[in-house]
């Protein structure tokens, strides 16, 4: 993994330096609330609805077990005992004090870690699949690309207050891990006729009140002129995105009003000035930076007898066997795999771990992923370079932490935002309505019976629990004050058996809480009826369309109100008679 040199160990130190003097002013008051919001927000620290809530950045997913172990450290001491890993692939603390965050910075900086361009209408943290470097569909290691882009982004001058904030994610794999048509821009590694690597790039996705799914504006760019093209893109966004109108400042928004054609021929415009100058990447650059990626395996002693003792372990232990079936994934590396570590218990809240789990798993990054660990998008972690001959032991002390579901891209992996529960811009909770999902998904069988199925929850319109993109997206909202949610269907980021990127279609009425588990139930109902032979969730919705759903919520919903004023018929005759 990438090491951060002495540039960019001062780079945080001194931003360190800067905030302390910036707190202790705001404790003091000689900042007021309104002059302090901005420079608390260009270190990740936000006022959440009961507490401060620090936003660490992870650059493309990457830790390793030392940074973690810190990580579990600031938990204990100064937040209650866990961290939330976010659909950006960072952490948060959602129990922060103020006066504690200037040495919370200090801490994390020890071991190159930071709180930096995590908010702010900056570009943000980039990031990535998080099987990149050991996936085997892979055209071509993306880790590489986003370190590049990190340190041309970092504070770049021209581009630290943009009209809003800016989304980069990066692909290697065809499979698209990274959900890259819903931000703001997106590369994909491509091959040329020749068989030379570069990029599709695509601009103007995203998702919140108006989601939209981004459009390529060059199907191939040469790697040399990366970070020109990236320029090139952000300039036309920082002189024509819109300033006067918060809802309407996300680069989708420009794209849509000036046409895609006309965008793109902004940007190649823009470009012809950038293509030949100092922001072309020689190749020796782009070589030292893709060595600091590469790891020696060494060859392997005895796959096919690894293979072989797994299969046996397999045949043994029902419960390794589910989890192998589900969280581990091929390597690029005969004798190895990745294993995917589930943050979705039954009845848990998705994305949390606890310091205690966070310690036990260093040790088991240590022991068996080579020091490294990553964080995915859909809010689990990973353990990218295990022996197949160690999954059962790495299994093993997973489960000692109560950290092996066995549930990965089932319907029990729900991606959920922290919701009404901490966030002051949410509308209803999305924790319950997850950990009561989770818990009906957990009853045996089912959950292998349905298969595939990515589920996402927002708390609001925002969608930072990517509900536009979900197979079933659960949206709450405010109903006269009451906590409701808007059920979609069909939506897909891309990856694996969900295909093509597609958003979510609205269907049947909002539900209260209480009813989303059995409406998602219904749901479910309607698909294992109709579904054929070898089609997953999407598969069958594709297919049979949106009627056979709505009309069985429909039928639902005039069930529930039809027996709800037949149990308010009952109550009045009964006072009548007693009355009488």
């Amino acid at each position: 993994m990438y090491r951060y040199d002495a540039l960019d160990q001062r780079l945080v130190d001194e931003r360190v330096a800067q905030f302390r003097h910036q707190v202790e002013r705001r404790l003091a008051g000689s900042l007021s609330d309104d002059e302090f919001k901005p420079l608390r927000l260009m270190n990740g620290l936000y006022l959440q609805l009961h507490a401060y809530m620090l936003r660490v950045a992870i650059p493309y997913g990457i830790l390793s077990a030392a940074q973690l172990r810190v990580l579990a450290a600031v938990a204990r001491r100064y937040d209650k005992g866990y961290g939330h890993f976010t659909t950006r692939q960072n952490l948060q603390y959602n129990w922060i004090r103020l006066e504690d965050t200037p040495e919370i910075l200090a801490e994390l900086a020890r071991v190159g870690l930071h709180a930096i361009q995590t908010s702010g209408n900056c570009i943000r943290n980039v990031t990535t699949d998080h099987l990149a470097g050991v996936a085997a569909d892979e055209i071509e290691d993306p880790r590489v690309w986003c370190e590049i882009i990190r340190q041309w982004s970092t504070l770049h001058p021209e581009f630290s207050f943009l009209p809003r904030k800016f989304k980069i994610a990066v692909t290697g794999s065809p499979a698209d891990r990274a959900a890259t048509r819903v931000h703001d821009l997106a590369l994909r590694m491509v091959r040329d006729e020749s068989g030379a690597a570069g990029f599709e790039v695509i601009v103007g996705g995203g998702q919140g009140r108006t989601p939209m799914l981004g459009a390529t504006i060059r199907a191939f760019l040469p790697r040399q002129h990366l970070l020109s093209y990236l320029e090139a893109v952000l300039r036309v966004y920082n002189l024509y995105g819109r300033r006067d109108n918060l809802f309407k400042a996300r680069i989708k928004i420009l794209v849509a009003a000036l046409g895609v054609e006309a965008f793109t021929r902004e940007v190649e415009t823009e470009w012809e000035q950038l293509r030949d100058g100092p922001l072309a990447l020689p190749e020796a650059e782009q070589e030292r930076i893709a060595a600091c990626f590469r790891r020696d395996y060494g060859p392997s002693e005895d796959p096919a007898g690894d293979q072989a003792g797994l299969a046996a372990e397999r045949r043994l232990t029902p419960a390794f066997d589910r989890w192998v079936e589900t969280n581990v994934f091929s390597h690029q590396v005969a004798g190895y795999a990745a294993a995917m570590v589930s943050l979705k218990p039954p009845g848990g809240v998705p994305g949390d771990a606890t310091a205690e789990q966070m310690e036990g798993l260093a040790a088991l990054v240590e022991r068996f992923s080579r020091g490294e660990l990553r964080v995915s998008h859909s809010q689990n972690l990973a353990l990218p370079h295990v022996k197949v001959a160690d999954l059962a032991a790495l299994w093993r002390g997973l489960d000692e932490l109560a950290l092996a579901s066995a549930n990965i891209d089932r319907a029990g992996d729900i991606i959920a935002c922290p919701g009404l529960d901490y966030c002051s811009l949410a509308n209803a909770r999305s924790i319950p309505v997850a950990q009561a999902l989770s818990e009906r998904f957990a009853r045996p069988g089912r959950s292998e019976v349905i298969g595939p199925l990515a589920i996402k929850i927002s708390g609001c319109i925002n969608a930072c629990g990517h509900h536009h993109i979900g197979a079933i997206g659960i949206l709450g909202v405010d109903k006269r004050g009451e906590e409701f949610y808007q059920i979609t269907l069909g939506g897909s980021a891309g990856t694996g058996a969900a295909g093509t990127a597609a958003l979510g279609t609205l269907v049947g009425p909002s539900v209260p809480a209480l009813a989303v588990p059995d409406t998602v139930d219904a749901i479910l109902d309607v698909y294992l009826a109709r579904r054929q032979e070898g089609e997953c969730f999407l598969d069958t919705w594709r297919r049979v369309g949106l009627e056979p759903f709505r009309s069985r919520l429909y039928a639902e919903r005039g069930n529930a109100e039809k027996g709800n004023a037949e149990k308010g018929n009952e109550g009045h005759g009964e006072a009548g008679h007693d009355a009488a």
